[in-house]
């Protein structure tokens, strides 16, 4: 299955509460990528939580357009990646 990289940016920052109420957000976005053959891998957040880069299984780029728009989520870019492991060389 092809992996992404998706760069989104949060004008007013990503504010996901850590508690339950959080949790639950995050797995109703995980139930409804599901839905269309889309695993949220795992994401990192700037310092300031105005962007985020978030890896992304899913069979095609419009797939991950598609939970995104599904998830309130803005997309700004979606780029096909490959892991480079920097112990592969030795």
């Amino acid at each position: 299955m092809p992996r992404y990289m998706v760069e989104r940016s949060f004008p007013e920052g990503l504010n996901i509460p850590v508690n339950n109420d959080g949790a639950g957000i995050c797995g109703g976005v995980v139930a409804r990528n599901a839905e269309h053959g889309v695993t949220w891998v795992q994401s990192f957040v700037s310092s300031d939580r105005k962007q985020t880069f978030c890896i992304y299984d899913a069979p095609t780029p419009e797939a991950v357009r598609t939970v995104a728009s599904k998830n309130a989520l803005p997309v700004d870019r979606i780029t096909e990646v490959r892991v480079l492991d920097p112990y592969f060389y030795h």
